[in-house]
């Protein structure tokens, strides 16, 4: 719960690094409370168009800038750009080479996004 809420705490910080722990926690966490709000959202029948659901947009939206700042500071600490990150919009490819930079090793010694 520690490394959800570390993230949290640097909700807009797109400098320094975040360790693999920190970010794949982060994730972890959202994917299940994501998954709670969507059942609650299905069982309350909150869902609008398209069938979205209202609590799960919510909670997307108000973790949306964290979700990036930590995406950033991973791809920091694995010695890359966050400009990265948008390799993540080039369909199947993208989203195949972002996960395995997001689950790569961290770069040891210091680099150029060390806070």
């Amino acid at each position: 719960m520690e490394w959800y809420l570390l993230a949290l705490k640097k909700y807009a910080e797109f400098n320094g690094r975040a360790k693999r722990n920190e970010y794949w926690y982060f994730v972890l966490f959202n994917f299940l409370i994501a998954l709670v709000l969507g059942f609650i959202d299905g069982l309350l029948h909150l869902t609008v168009a398209g069938g979205l659901g209202v609590l799960g947009s919510l909670y997307s939206l108000a973790v949306l800038v964290p979700g990036i700042a930590a995406g950033i500071r991973r791809l920091h600490d694995t010695g890359r750009s966050g400009w990265w990150l948008l390799i993540g919009f080039i369909p199947f490819v993208g989203v195949i080479i972002l996960i395995v930079f997001l689950a790569s090793e961290s770069q040891p010694e210091p680099n150029q996004y060390d806070a």
